[in-house]
């Protein structure tokens, strides 16, 4: 018998089961729903920032850059940074570290405003 049977003869048909009175409502705030998209959307372009930090050291520890394209990739990552920052500020967003559970945490360590 494969998972998924089994699954289904624990949980049962849903359709056969009588509906739930007083089911809860989720009662939704529009100003939290965009303050947590935006930190989710912030901690993904702060992971991406990290990894292509990590990925330049190694390219400049190979001596694969120039001075020139060493110099653009620090500004550019700095701006990043820079930016992210200050929409941590403007939006009142203290960490950008998300807990995964048991999976620890997305960021390497929490990344608080300013």
């Amino acid at each position: 018998m494969s998972f998924v049977e089994r699954l289904s003869l624990d949980i049962g048909d849903p359709d056969s089961r009588p509906p739930r009175a007083g089911r809860a409502r989720l009662e939704l705030e529009p100003d939290k729903i965009e303050r947590g998209l935006l930190k989710l959307v912030l901690a993904i372009v702060e992971l991406l920032r990290q990894v292509m930090e990590k990925q330049a050291m190694r390219r400049i520890d190979a001596g694969r850059l120039t001075s020139d394209e060493i110099d653009r990739l620090g500004r550019s990552l700095m701006q990043i940074e820079s930016t992210i920052t200050s929409l941590q500020t403007q939006f009142a967003i203290d960490d950008l570290n998300i807990d995964l559970g048991p999976a620890g945490c997305l960021l390497d360590g929490p990344l608080t405003e300013g």
